[in-house]
């Protein structure tokens, strides 16, 4: 894993702290280049759906940092609670996301973005209204995913800004066969982080990540109330402005955990092949697998991974 100690490093901000505060306190040291009409990518979830981000300690951050901001979402691929504009705006009003707007980026419709390098995409469809905003801040719950094997900052966006019906459809599926997630493995990390590329090389700098390693199911937030168990024990909040580098850290963190604390989800990283979402974003120029980790709790002091991962407790589902 990632060499802690370097001159070319990038900096990642960590806080133990799980609640509004440290939310707020990890968000407002990467927030400098976050200007002009702000769209928060946020996985707003299924209905009910007990794992994703705080819907108050996100509020909290609206009303210090972010006034003015609008979450912004796209439908799903699947068909269910997030599918057409009108269930999806039924599911926000159920998970309680009523005190900013939520921006559907694709009710209106898709643009395409260019994708500079890849191997997949020359170009990847998004919600049209993506391009109508200045700044993006990716909000990360940092999970398993059934198909991507984990989901950080690189998924939030990859799949979060792809249009429900062909971005969504370029990355998961080949033309012309009935199996909707035939795409896996290498082949579905590459595209994936394809897509992300397109959405962050058209924010520029004024992009910036926050990744929150709480209730890590091996499950995704798609799947509601049908996720897995949650097993893996709560770690913190990260942020950064280098998207490689932010991810790295948390699977950094991931792996330094003791077997019976990490086994489930390091599992299903590996059998999804999900590392290959690093090494594509490194192969690809997305920023910095080499990282310095600064911890917000004790005066800035520089931690490695184990340090983050030292004396965690058991997981206990919270209300």
């Amino acid at each position: 894993m990632s060499d802690c100690i370097g001159k070319n490093a990038s900096l990642v901000y960590f806080t133990r702290e799980l609640s509004a505060e440290g939310l707020i306190k990890a968000y407002e040291k990467v927030c400098g280049s976050i200007t002009g009409k702000v769209g928060v990518k946020l996985h707003t979830g299924e209905q009910h759906g007990p794992n994703i981000i705080p819907r108050e300690w996100v509020k909290a951050l609206f009303a210090k940092d972010l006034q003015g901001a609008s979450i912004i979402e796209t439908n799903t691929y699947y068909d269910g609670d997030r599918y057409t504009t009108d269930l999806h705006r039924k599911t926000l009003e159920v998970n309680g996301w009523d005190f900013c707007p939520v921006d559907i980026l694709d009710e209106e419709g898709t643009v395409e973005l260019p994708v500079k390098g890849g191997k997949w995409f020359d170009r990847m469809s998004v919600g049209s209204h993506l391009v109508n905003y200045d700044s993006m801040v990716a909000l990360t719950h940092f999970k398993g995913h059934t198909q991507g094997g984990f989901g950080g900052s690189n998924k939030n966006i990859g799949i979060g800004c792809a249009d429900g019906r062909i971005g969504k459809a370029w990355i998961h599926t080949t033309p012309g066969q009935p199996d909707q997630w035939d795409i896996a493995k290498e082949e579905f990390m590459e595209r994936m982080t394809e897509s992300t590329k397109a959405s962050i090389d058209f924010f520029g700098e004024h992009v910036t990540y926050v990744n929150v390693m709480r209730n890590m199911s091996v499950s995704c937030d798609c799947e509601g109330l049908a996720a897995e168990p949650v097993v893996t024990p709560n770690v913190g909040i990260l942020s950064s402005t280098d998207i490689l580098a932010i991810d790295q850290a948390c699977i950094d963190i991931v792996y330094a955990m003791t077997e019976e604390e990490h086994h489930a989800l390091v599992e299903r990283i590996e059998t999804r092949h999900g590392l290959r979402q690093l090494s594509y974003m490194k192969e690809l120029g997305m920023g910095n697998d080499n990282y310095i980790l600064i911890d917000l709790d004790n005066g800035g002091k520089h931690i490695t991974p184990q340090d983050a991962a030292k004396d965690l407790k058991p997981f206990v589902a919270q209300e």
